[in-house]
């Protein structure tokens, strides 16, 4: 379900959250004059707010997922430097002082006015948070967290023990949306549907429980009643996602990738070589939703000239560790960057790949080869994917060819590469500007899942390899939920190693941010990054 970015919201929130003081003769201030107190506030600018706030968490640690997993170039080459205890100190301050907090206040007031609608939605988000905090970082402040000065030293709590509040959370949500209560003045998620949050809580649920499979010893009873009940997010039409705007200031409300690659001196970043090889390799007919070629032959190859100054890697040959893997730039015109490529930037903002119509509202790949800049294509208006039906395909089938029933997987498998292809072909009418004949057609759209369904009967891990890469490309757009794969399962074993031949030991957690370990007395900062989350089976095979 798509749902605007409504530029009104934000208006809202500005006001909401800074009240003007004209004067003050009081020098011995208790209270911050300009901050809202608790009996002024609304609950509708909170949740306008906490929404936001949301949107930008899960944004900026699927970034951080994907990276990991190749779906994004990431930059750095040895594991242990590559994100510092200082590159989560806005995802913490969003989490415990933003959505935490305004939660809190938000749900006191809801409370008072049998705001159940609203409710539902705070508890929802902060389960997701409280659970992706987890997911990255292992055992987090919960119990003693947000309690202002009762406890400015919070100790962390176990993530099994907060996975368990979580799912408590979540009953308790549905169990608000179903007391129907109004509706909030903004809801940027289902636009006023309080049964298309029961599926998203339903479907929150069902991910959990896929993430812990291995730590439980087999998937939850719980996994299997909720699928029972058809209750959750069963079609592209349910997904969960924040859709943006167009608008490019005052405020911004398009997809930060698009804003960072359509501008006036061209892409700001990087394609992942590893997925691109992938999907131009399997004729995927996603790939000209996902990237858009500024130029139709990449330095190197197709019998070109290499070059030293936009591509210095042309000029290289692969290292060692490399062998049959992708190298430096792919045919047709794929321009990206190799998994731990840490090399300056040169002069390629025109020439690099850019991100498409999907999910950034980028442009559509009609082979045109044109440079871009500001404005191109759908303007922005992306999204950023959340919870989706494929996804639910792809937990199914994992479950599945856990318990050894290989064709139940495969079935699965091939449903949720239908959902994928179906949610992202949409995209492509997005882009006014773009040629939709070059679009694939439904016998390519056939061809690709029949090939897709060959590569995993013959997969010599089973089938593990295929189902691991086909659920990395439908998560494009937020990588936490192939993060999470990728260490409780070990799979896919065969994606583009680092560049680097000693990268270290991969990340099973991260640092935990500066703000939080030099201002707490009651934690330390992690011995280094291979510290496991509780879900995790300690796999020795990431690389």
């Amino acid at each position: 379900m798509k749902n605007y970015f409504k530029v009104l919201g934000v208006v809202a929130i500005a006001g909401a959250l800074s009240f003007q003081s004209c004067e003050t003769t009081e020098l011995d201030l208790r209270t911050n004059p300009n901050a809202l107190s608790a009996d002024q506030a609304s609950p509708d600018f909170l949740l306008n707010q906490i929404q936001l706030s949301f949107r930008g968490m899960v944004q900026g640690v699927g970034n951080i997922g994907a990276e990991l997993t190749r779906i994004e170039y990431m930059f750095g080459k040895n594991y242990v430097n590559v994100y510092q205890p200082s590159s989560f100190q806005g995802t913490w301050s969003t989490a415990y002082a933003g959505i935490l907090e305004d939660i809190k206040a938000m749900e006191a007031l809801a409370s008072e006015g049998g705001l159940t609608y609203h409710s539902g939605i705070g508890k929802f988000i902060k389960a997701y948070a409280l659970v992706t905090l987890v997911d990255y970082f292992g055992d987090v402040p919960y119990s003693e967290a947000n309690l202002g000065g009762e406890n400015f030293n919070p100790s962390v709590d176990s993530g099994a023990d907060i996975y368990a509040a979580a799912h408590a959370m979540l009953d308790s949500a549905i169990a608000d949306f179903n007391a129907g209560g109004p509706a909030p003045q903004n809801d940027f998620f289902y636009d006023g549907d309080a049964s298309a949050w029961v599926k998203a809580a339903n479907t929150l649920k069902l991910k959990m429980y896929a993430t812990t499979r291995v730590h439980d010893g087999g998937i939850d009873s719980g996994f299997g009643s909720i699928i029972a009940s058809g209750n959750y997010i069963s079609s592209v039409a349910d997904d969960m996602q924040f859709t943006y705007g167009t608008n490019q200031v005052q405020p911004d409300t398009r997809h930060p990738a698009y804003s960072a690659d359509y501008t006036v001196s061209g892409g700001g970043n990087y394609r992942s070589i590893s997925l691109m090889s992938y999907m131009d390799n399997n004729d995927d007919p996603r790939t000209r939703y996902f990237f858009y070629r500024q130029n139709a032959v990449t330095p190197g190859q197709d019998g070109s000239d290499p070059a030293l100054e936009t591509l210095q890697c042309s000029l290289q040959t692969a290292p060692a560790h490399y062998d049959g893997y992708p190298f430096c730039g792919l045919p047709n015109g794929f321009w990206g960057r190799d998994h731990g490529n840490d090399e300056g930037i040169p002069p390629d903002g025109f020439l690099r790949t850019l991100v498409g119509v999907y999910p950034a509202g980028g442009a559509f790949d009609d082979s045109r080869f044109d440079p871009l800049g500001l404005g191109a294509g759908a303007g922005g208006n992306g999204i950023t994917p959340i919870l989706l039906s494929s996804s639910v395909h792809f937990w199914q089938a994992e479950v599945a060819l856990a318990s050894g029933d290989a064709a139940t997987a495969k079935t699965h498998m091939l449903a949720g590469l239908a959902d994928s292809v179906e949610k992202v072909m949409a995209f492509g009418a997005l882009d006014s500007t773009g040629d939709l004949s070059a679009a694939p057609s439904a016998d390519d759209v056939s061809l690709h899942a029949s090939s897709i369904e060959a590569a995993f009967d013959a997969d010599p891990t089973g089938g593990w390899n295929v189902l691991g890469q086909e659920f990395f490309v439908s998560l494009y757009g937020n990588g936490n939920d192939a993060y999470n794969f990728y260490r409780r399962t070990g799979y896919p074993n065969n994606l583009q190693p680092n560049l680097e031949p000693d990268p270290g030991a991969f990340i099973r957690s991260m640092w935990y941010p500066s703000n939080f370990v030099n201002t707490n007395s009651s934690v330390n900062q992690k011995p280094d990054v291979t510290q496991t989350v509780f879900w995790d089976n300690g796999s020795t095979s990431l690389y």
